[in-house]
């Protein structure tokens, strides 16, 4: 039997308001390094999202907000006078899912959807995301999509219930995406 996957969706008011009722669940804040949910400031991020700057969108299952993904568009590293070449050609990738429907394949369809857009519509040449390195569906999403670990930071990252910890970088950029068939 296979399971239908989410329909991904760009964001609404009435999506944003779903999304707040898990957002702040404590099995989903314990991967954020933001632990405080400004409600107000997500709704405003559904209701202006026009997508010229960057690329928001909602996974649902059965009319139901499941998921999140964003990507963010940023200046790569470059010599001046080169601007050109590195101005918002980057980007960094970020899913979250309600806990409750974790393991059934929606961390992978955002993030999926998240990389096609930044290396399609977008047309940036590289994206990064980064993780907990116990935060192990995350990372494991990030490798089968294709991505590379680019660092496993050492005790790099502070967790507020265990202290310092590792934290990974993972990386892509658009050739390696197009080759990879996704």
């Amino acid at each position: 039997m296979t399971i239908p996957g989410p329909e991904l969706t760009p964001p609404t008011p009435a999506l944003a308001e779903q999304v707040l009722g898990w957002r702040s669940h404590p099995e989903v804040l314990r991967w954020f390094l933001m632990q405080e949910v400004d409600a107000d400031e997500v709704r405003d991020w559904f209701t202006s999202y026009d997508g010229t700057d960057g690329h928001l969108v909602v996974a649902t299952l059965d009319g139901r907000a499941v998921g999140t993904a964003s990507v963010r568009v940023a200046d790569g590293m470059g010599q001046q006078g080169h601007e050109p070449e590195f101005v918002r050609r980057e980007g960094w990738i970020g899913y979250t899912v309600d806990p409750a429907y974790a393991g059934r394949g929606v961390g992978t369809a955002l993030a999926r959807d998240a990389l096609a857009n930044a290396f399609g519509r977008l047309g940036l040449r590289r994206v990064q995301a980064g993780c907990f390195a116990a935060n192990t569906a995350s990372w494991k999403v990030m490798e089968k999509l294709g991505m590379r670990r680019e660092q496993h930071g050492v005790r790099d990252s502070f967790h507020a219930e265990h202290g310092w910890v590792d934290g990974y970088t993972y990386a892509i950029l658009a050739e390696e995406w197009e080759q990879g068939g996704h």
